[in-house]
């Protein structure tokens, strides 16, 4: 469990479900949200990687599907419930807890959600435990931009000094930044729990030292699509992409063009979070993908 600071308020439920811990292969604790009061294929949600990130991002499409199968919604290492050391993030480590969590716990072929950056790490999962997975959908996924990324990050480098990303890291889980940040991804006005859940989990001990190997940007696959998602040529994808002030899509749409398995949908406008804020639109096309996946031509 985590030990709280003098003054520190336990992390609330960022999903009303039952919520349960898992151990990793590698021994990290986490937690997760399931609903398993329906048959059908399971729904694994995961969420992005920021200064505050946690199952909350997922909770609209957790809670639409819970009414008719089973969901779950797992907290990556360093969020959330889930243990938060000092050190060992790595892109490795969060496919590895993803591939860990379809087999230790879901158990059965699943349909899986990432969003943003941890699209990286599903895919990679994927190649994993490639039994446990029926389809995979990518929001507003990393990878795909024309510019490559920087072989060294300024702020990684600074980031040898303690006292700097401590500084840094105050700065932007920061109520105001927190809600600039998130902002910026939404078409209309940011829901105040949101902002609410975002600077709660984002104030938990040890809640700084995975975000600062983000923002140091050791948690990103240089070459992604060559590393990784040109590897997923059997299993049925679905993109969701429109616009998104932190991520582009330039190569997205030849890449899909040249991938059967692959379909990507839209849903404009939206700026990274369609599930929020075109949520029926969200699971329109979320169950015809399911009910019609693009399947590989015959050679």
């Amino acid at each position: 469990m985590h030990r709280q600071h003098p003054g520190q308020q336990a992390l609330p439920e960022a999903i009303a479900a039952p919520r349960a811990d898992f151990t990793t292969r590698d021994g990290w604790r986490l937690t997760y949200y399931a609903e398993r009061l329906h048959p059908g294929r399971p729904l694994v949600l995961i969420h992005s990687i920021n200064a505050a990130s946690s199952s909350f991002e997922m909770r609209p499409l957790f809670e639409h599907y819970r009414l008719s199968r089973p969901v779950y919604s797992l907290d990556l290492p360093g969020f959330g419930h889930s243990e938060r050391r000092a050190e060992g993030y790595s892109p490795a480590l969060y496919a590895h807890a993803i591939a860990d969590f379809l087999t230790q716990v879901v158990g059965e072929p699943a349909d899986l959600i990432a969003l943003s950056l941890s699209g990286e790490f599903a895919a990679q999962a994927a190649r994993l435990a490639p039994e446990h997975l029926t389809s995979l959908v990518l929001i507003s996924p990393t990878g795909f931009g024309e510019q490559p990324l920087p072989s060294s990050s300024p702020i990684g480098m600074l980031m040898q000094w303690p006292r700097f990303g401590q500084w840094l890291y105050g700065l932007v889980a920061s109520r105001p930044s927190i809600r600039h940040f998130l902002g910026r991804s939404f078409v209309g006005a940011v829901p105040e729990e949101m902002i609410d859940y975002a600077w709660a989990t984002a104030h938990q001990p040890g809640a700084h030292h995975a975000p600062l190997t983000f923002l140091a940007m050791r948690l990103f696959t240089p070459d992604a699509i060559d590393l990784l998602y040109d590897r997923l040529t059997e299993l049925p994808v679905l993109v969701i992409a429109d616009q998104d002030p932190y991520i582009r899509f330039e190569r997205l749409p030849s890449f899909v063009v040249r991938h059967d398995t692959w379909h990507r949908v839209s849903l404009e406008p939206h700026k990274g979070l369609p599930h929020w804020e075109k949520l029926a639109e969200a699971v329109a096309a979320l169950d015809d993908f399911w009910a019609h996946p693009p399947l590989k031509r015959a050679a």
